[in-house]
């Protein structure tokens, strides 16, 4: 059994698609982009923010840094709480809390609004740490939030560790840091993109992903 999990929140435990679809589209507009068709700018959920909009978008630096800056005047107010639950989100966590596993949330999202959300969808009381990024930009790479929250969590046996998301960067980070990873389909990354990343697992549903970390 992996004696601690750190999950993802967009794409994990929750399905984020329209508050920050919506987000996008409203900050892209300021820069001339209109995007009506939401279904397009699902590859923003997951990664930081600014790379979306540098990668994605190919915005300049300074624009990507104004762009997040537009998102969060919308995401603040109206998008944080576009958000819903996955069916089986609290039914997987409770029986995992029944079984001693210890939960965190590592989540590129910056930390204040991950708190919002799982206090909003009550799953807050499921974890021990909730990690995020800092709203200046620092901690926004993933494997930064994944070592904050293993040094919260004063973890020394990496042996014991599983990060769970939906995206490359939830696999990659875990892989710098020196922990197991396993990729859920059911968010917003393809199972080739978590596989050719390295994840040391796949889970189609919540089920699964509750197999692979008690009977690890």
């Amino acid at each position: 059994m992996y004696k601690t999990v750190f999950f993802d929140l967009d794409g994990t435990l929750t399905d984020p698609k329209e508050g920050i679809t919506k987000c996008v589209s409203y900050a892209l507009g300021f820069f001339g982009i209109h995007e009506n068709n939401l279904d397009n700018l699902t590859g923003y959920i997951g990664p930081p923010l600014i790379d979306g909009f540098s990668e994605i978008a190919g915005l300049s630096e300074k624009d990507a840094i104004k762009a997040v800056e537009r998102y969060r005047e919308r995401y603040g107010k109206t998008g944080i709480f576009e958000n819903r639950l996955y069916d089986g989100t609290t039914n997987m966590l409770e029986n995992l809390r029944k079984n001693g596993v210890r939960m965190c949330i590592a989540s590129s999202k910056p930390e204040v609004f991950v708190k919002r959300i799982s206090e909003k969808y009550k799953i807050s009381e499921y974890f021990e740490h909730q990690t995020g990024s800092e709203l200046d930009g620092r901690r926004n790479d993933k494997a930064e939030v994944i070592a904050e929250t293993l040094k919260r969590c004063g973890i020394t046996d990496l042996s014991e560790v599983i990060m769970v998301g939906d995206r490359r960067h939830d696999i990659e980070g875990a892989k710098k840091c020196g922990i197991k990873s396993a990729g859920v389909t059911f968010g917003y990354g393809s199972e080739e993109e978590l596989r050719s990343s390295g994840a040391d697992h796949i889970a189609n549903s919540f089920d699964e992903l509750e197999k692979i970390i008690l009977e690890k």
